[in-house]
């Protein structure tokens, strides 16, 4: 099974910015990117080599944090 270090210079195309996130058994990859339709955040979960990806275009990343900082005092209240 291909990693997530190969699988991304198979991509051909670079990162302008990558984060990191260690979580138990997970990590997690913030890739911004960006192609012929503007910049995008790929979000890449990795569990023990299987990979699930969500994208997110960047004109909407501030509605998208917002959702999360709502999750995050959502799950803080309990």
């Amino acid at each position: 099974m291909i990693g997530y270090e190969e699988d991304k210079k198979h991509s051909g195309d670079d990162p302008i910015h990558t984060e990191k996130i260690f979580a138990d058994r997970k990590i997690f990859f913030m890739d911004l990117k960006e192609n012929d339709r503007g910049q995008f955040v790929k979000i890449t979960e990795d569990v023990r080599g299987r990979r699930d990806t969500i994208m997110v275009p960047a004109e909407v990343l501030d509605d998208f944090i917002d959702a999360l900082e709502n999750v995050r005092e959502a799950s803080s209240n309990d």
